[in-house]
């Protein structure tokens, strides 16, 4: 299973987000320092302008709550002490939900906004590209994109293309009414901006696009039918438009008061409307105090979309019971993933102490026997070993569905030292050092394989054929320890 550490819009206010926000730059660093941690073993980051949060998936060995407190500690660092009340730290099946909901966009600041599940995808490939993802997470995350999928086209969540970019330019609309003939600027050209063009061009605006890079900026404004600048031209266009949507990637403030200050006298009493979409925040929020200047940064969007979405309520409804669905199916394949080494490991270690008993026996009083006696008395012992493993395995792999497996798991694994078997070309097989050498004269220390089946069944393979005579009493003995071990496990059912 997996952790999740971060912070949202849900859990801090913006001037706590900006202290985390990470550039994309950066982001190959941080996935660094969480994968050099020892309880962390893989880690996606997903930076956006209302979240940062790191899914994690702790090192063998290591528990969940160890791997949060190390993702957690490692943020700290990189915001500082003032962000960690903020965290929120989810483990196991929250985790899991948390990051399904935040795939379906349920945890989205507009409900049913589409950018999201690209800004996972993009989160997945830099974890990908610096080697910090692994075989669990990047099950979760395939999981994740495809629940996204399942809540936007099995629900309407997404109708209205609502998003963030949407609610700025429909808050323009409020304000002024009408945009066609309006003059706006998009200081950006990020995706959040290309959403806001599109539709300020569709409301009949005219747009002016300013970037610091000017291909960026000429490709979004030939798109539009807009106008580009550079960045440097910011101060005249500020004079010139109604309107400005501010979506950089700066982490520092490219509209300060100073500017805004100028910009007024310059405007000549006319009202200048600043709308923020960007975190860290792109315009200094104390030209809030500035007269005939307003200021809507994400915190108000968001209050303006609460009271939005009532409509969307029912859809919301249907998309958490999807989230719900898909967490416990994959609670149930990790659970039916981590059984089959554990069945592979009981067969291995119960082979193995049989074996070891068995051939203590043929070095002393049934050192007389022949070939065909070893060999059979062997073909007995694997028999034996399938009979009195199959009702604890049977019962082992009914708790696949059940809330209470993992500990049952981690029993069975301190019960029988499964921790010691190491695991050979994967977890379905599993070999196991003999203390005292194997019947057939193989060297101490020889390892017995047990090879497991997609059905939770093992297969024993000895090292080479051995002959072996039957005597039923020799084997009842050797059998002593495993009944024993056997009947404890029962237990645990």
């Amino acid at each position: 299973m997996i952790v999740a550490v971060g912070l949202s819009h849900k859990t801090a206010p913006i001037e706590v987000r900006e202290r985390l926000a990470i550039a994309q730059a950066a982001l190959p660093e941080l996935l660094g320092k969480l994968v050099e941690q020892p309880a962390v073993a893989e880690a996606v980051v997903l930076s956006t302008c209302n979240r940062v949060e790191v899914y994690a998936a702790p090192r063998r060995g290591s528990s969940l709550e160890a791997a949060s407190r190390a993702v957690a500690s490692v943020l700290a660092t990189v915001g500082g002490e003032a962000v960690a009340p903020h965290l929120a730290q989810r483990e196991g099946r929250e985790a899991m939900r948390h990051l399904f909901r935040v795939a379906a966009s349920l945890d989205s600041l507009v409900v049913g906004e589409p950018q999201i599940l690209g800004q996972l995808k993009d989160a997945i490939e830099t974890a990908r590209e610096v080697k910090a993802l692994g075989p669990t997470l990047d099950k979760a995350m395939l999981r994740a994109v495809r629940v996204g999928k399942r809540a936007r086209t099995e629900t309407a969540i997404g109708a209205g293309q609502v998003s963030v970019s949407s609610v700025a330019v429909d808050l323009a609309q409020e304000i002024f009414g009408e945009l066609s003939g309006r003059k706006a600027a998009l200081i950006g050209a990020g995706e959040m901006a290309e959403a806001a063009a599109r539709l300020l061009a569709k409301a009949g605006a005219q747009i002016v696009v300013l970037n610091r890079s000017p291909a960026r900026a000429e490709a979004l404004a030939a798109e539009v039918g807009g106008e580009p600048r550079g960045m440097t031209e910011i101060e005249r266009t500020l004079v010139e438009v109604d309107i400005a949507i501010a979506s950089t990637s700066s982490p520092t403030h490219v509209i300060t008061h100073d500017l805004v200050r100028r910009v007024r006298k310059a405007r000549r009493g006319r009202s200048l409307f600043l709308i923020d979409i960007a975190v860290p925040r792109d315009v200094d929020p104390e030209v809030n105090d500035l007269d005939g200047v307003y200021l809507y940064d994400v915190d108000d969007l968001s209050r303006i979309v609460a009271e939005s979405l009532e409509g969307r309520a029912t859809e919301a409804e249907r998309a958490e019971e999807i989230v719900e669905e898909e967490t416990i199916a994959f609670e149930h394949w990790t659970l039916e993933r981590a059984l089959t080494p554990t069945i592979v490991g009981l067969f291995a270690r119960t082979r193995a102490t049989l074996m070891a008993e068995l051939d203590r026996s043929l070095a002393g009083r049934l050192k007389h026997l022949g070939a065909a006696e070893r060999e059979a008395l062997g073909v007995m012992v694997d028999a034996a070993t399938n009979k009195l493993l199959h009702g604890p395995v049977t019962r082992l792999k009914a708790l696949a569905g059940d809330a209470r497996a993992e500990s049952y798991v981690e029993a069975m694994h301190e019960l029988f030292d499964l921790h010691a078997i190491s695991l050979e070309g994967g977890p379905g097989e599993a070999a196991i050092a003999l203390p005292g050498g194997t019947s057939n004269g193989a060297p101490e220390g020889a390892a017995v394989k047990v090879k497991g089946k997609s059905n939770g069944a093992a297969r024993v393979e000895a090292p080479s054929a051995a002959p072996v005579a039957s005597k039923a009493g020799a084997l009842a003995a050797a059998a002593g320890p495993l009944v024993t071990a056997l009947e404890e496990a029962k237990d645990l059912g």
